[in-house]
């Protein structure tokens, strides 16, 4: 027995600051390549272990939404890194919630890990449920935080829509591209790009393209604890050409002929959008305060079926969006406290490998829509609102919440994919 004992390599423990590093390894890796490890450690082999060092490293690790669990162990000056990944192929329903559409469901593949280099790639078809089967999307959409080993990150989306936009009072047929870039040049500051075509059937012909910068101060973007972001995009849309836009003949439901009186010809859009964004967070044990700011600005000539619209749970929690609450300006302020209920914590369900965490939120909207000139009291909204996070891969968080404006007197109930941050700047919202 004591021979036995002796023989039996020492398990792995934990490791202490300052222990010198010999070697680094990974455990776990099955369909990830080190280089996308790697390329988010702070340790490093031949300097002193750090545990805050690998506090930072996880948090920027669970940032790829690759793994449920990540630890560390030390045997002598050998460092180990252990992972257990998550799932990568997801055949399941898709889901996707708007203060425009509602919540439309259908069927989506995605892989969140193609060949093992961050890649994201999704493909997804969404109707609505209430009507059921009114309105379509079809989407494909690519991503990743590197390009060819560069720390280019790119979003690259296609979109089809088939929807009658019961807000803007239109029928919708419309294609999107769209190829947005992030070039990481400092550790926190970034050169931005967005360029994109949109064709809306009879009505314009898009084209975008924009420049900007990105300051990031945060601890990770998802989930995101503590630090500061701040954005500024500066972008233009379209070109200002001539086109002939024509409705649907209703009454008749025949085609409509170009000299009708359902057609009209307009000189197009022609905007600069100015957009900031800027978002701070502190974190006092469980409790985390977040306040943020999205302003958009846009000098020009905006028509009916780019104005903005405030209302449900990716703008204002206050009511549901309708037509009387649309504008060329938009400002959308929000100051929320985050108390983390549940951690992140890994499971397993049928061989799938996912995490789970709960946190419950209460804070303050503000909505701020206008056409022209400066913006006035007249123009504000104010809410309250609060409810439960529910926080998983893929989808960053899960919304569950009931917000209630004084200037409309009743309370709603909110449901929302995503953090609001990100699904306050989707085209449709």
């Amino acid at each position: 027995m004591l021979g036995l004992a002796y023989a039996a390599p020492a398990a792995p423990a934990e490791c202490q600051d300052g222990v010198a590093v010999s070697s680094i390894d990974f455990d776990g890796l099955k369909h990830t390549n080190p280089r996308v490890v790697e390329r988010e450690l702070l340790n490093r082999s031949g300097e002193p272990f750090s545990q805050e060092k690998f506090e930072a490293e996880k948090r920027r690790l669970q940032d790829l939404d690759l793994f449920t669990e990540i630890s560390v162990s030390c045997e002598g000056t050998k460092l180990t890194y252990h992972f257990k990944e998550i799932f990568r192929w997801i055949p399941a329903p898709a889901g996707k919630k708007t203060d425009r559409d509602g919540l439309m469901l259908g069927a989506a593949l995605a892989n969140l890990n193609v060949a093992g280099e961050d890649i994201r790639v999704e493909v997804q078809y969404r109707t609505t449920i209430d009507p059921f089967f009114d309105k379509h999307e079809y989407a494909l959409y690519a991503s990743s935080p590197y390009l060819f080993g560069l720390p280019l990150g790119w979003n690259f989306e296609f979109l089809v829509t088939d929807s009658y936009d019961n807000i803007r009072n239109f029928q919708e047929q419309s294609i999107l591209l769209d190829l947005d870039l992030e070039y990481k040049f400092l550790p926190h500051l970034s050169l931005l790009g967005t360029t994109a075509y949109r064709r809306l059937k009879d009505f314009a012909n898009l084209p975008e393209i924009g420049l900007g910068f990105a300051f990031d101060y945060r601890d990770s973007k998802l989930d995101t604890r503590d630090g500061v972001y701040f954005e500024y995009m500066l972008t233009h849309v379209g070109a200002g050409e001539e086109f002939v836009a024509c409705g649907a003949d209703y009454e008749s439901g025949g085609p409509v002929e170009t000299e009708s009186r359902f057609c009209y010809r307009d000189l197009g859009e022609n905007f600069w959008e100015l957009l900031t964004d800027a978002r701070a967070y502190k974190t006092f044990g469980r409790f985390v305060t977040g306040a943020t700011a999205l302003v958009r600005l846009r000098p020009g000539d905006v028509k009916f079926y780019d104005y903005y619209y405030h209302g449900g749970a990716n703008t204002f929690r206050g009511h549901d969006a309708d037509s009387g609450s649309l504008g060329v300006h938009e400002v959308l302020l929000t100051l929320e406290e985050r108390i983390v209920l549940m951690e992140r914590h890994a499971a397993s369900l049928w061989g799938i490998n996912f995490f789970y965490g709960v946190q419950l939120v209460a804070g303050l909207d503000g909505s701020l829509l206008w056409d022209k000139g400066h913006p006035g009291w007249d123009n504000y909204e104010g809410a309250v609102y609060g409810g439960i996070h529910l926080v998983i891969p893929a989808l960053d968080r899960i919304r569950f919440e009931v917000g209630y404006s004084p200037d409309r007197g009743e309370p709603v109930f909110y449901f929302g994919l995503f953090d609001k941050v990100t699904s306050s700047r989707w085209r449709s919202r």
